[in-house]
């Protein structure tokens, strides 16, 4: 159960990380200055989710078996301080991991492209983030889990309701913005089926330990997507296939350059303190 709690926590971590990181592309690029702070504030807010989730899982971490503990990373980095003896913290986890230890979904790392690309992935992300967050509050077996949860699911509401009214104000807009947010719907989908796609530590500890159904989780998800679709007008496309991998550390190349700006100060002065 740690090993796989303590990927789990580093799935969720990874996701709000990266997703934060997009959405701090448009801080100062906004179309117009609300919406500009409202994109800053809704990356500090994952930035914050992250924290969380990688403060708990540097604490699971210690408790893993040395074995356990070598298994986990790729990074030389991860393993010198390892060796010290000393504890890995937050830092350590967002800072010092390769790409192919990250288990970010692949949603998550697709480039803004436009203001429809945006949204796309926003509104994707934020349905099932409410959906999981409520249940993860309810059910997880660890206290930790749950609190950060409910926590989380202040800011999660409001970036729903956030990202489903832009769906609905570019679908119902003018022909461009109506004919720009299918291009994304398009391009995108592909990508939100791995939001259902367990992991080992999913199908273990969520849908295991937690008792927490994913495919019922995809009823809802499903049921409330399309009502929104439904009102701002546009069809989203079967998708005969998931684009996946993410999970399991196998990535876009769009990661390695989130990355190379995301760690560049930590990595180039390794032990810098502010």
């Amino acid at each position: 159960m740690q090993m796989n709690l303590f990927r789990y926590c580093l799935q969720l971590a990874d996701n709000a990380l990266i997703l934060g990181h997009r959405l701090s592309e448009w801080c100062g690029h906004g179309p117009v200055l609300e919406q500009d702070i409202a994109l800053s504030n809704m990356a500090l807010d994952h930035l914050g989710q992250a924290r969380f989730f990688y403060q708990f899982a540097a604490q699971r971490f210690g408790q893993l078996s040395e074995e356990q503990q070598k298994s986990c990373f790729s990074s030389p980095a991860l393993d010198e301080k390892r060796s010290t003896g000393k504890p890995l913290d937050e830092d350590d986890l967002a800072y010092l991991r390769d790409g192919w230890d990250f288990q970010n979904i692949l949603l998550v790392e697709q480039p803004n492209r436009d203001w429809a690309y945006t949204i796309v992935r926003s509104y994707f992300y934020d349905q099932f983030q409410i959906l999981l967050y409520d249940e993860l509050a309810r059910k997880a077996p660890v206290q930790e889990i749950r609190d950060i949860a409910e926590k989380s699911l202040k800011e999660v509401r409001y970036h729903l309701n956030w990202s489903a009214e832009w769906m609905i104000r570019l679908g119902d807009g003018t022909e461009e913005s109506h004919r720009r947010l299918q291009l994304a719907l398009e391009d995108m989908a592909p990508y939100r089926g791995e939001l259902f796609v367990p992991s080992p530590w999913e199908a273990s500890w969520l849908q295991g330990e937690a008792g927490i159904d994913l495919s019922a989780m995809k009823t809802a998800y499903d049921t409330q997507m399309n009502a929104v679709l439904e009102e701002a007008g546009v069809v989203l496309p079967d998708a005969s296939w998931t684009m996946e991998g993410g999970k399991e550390g196998r990535h876009s190349e769009h990661l390695g350059y989130i990355l190379a700006e995301l760690q560049f100060v930590q990595r180039a002065y390794p032990h810098m303190e502010w």
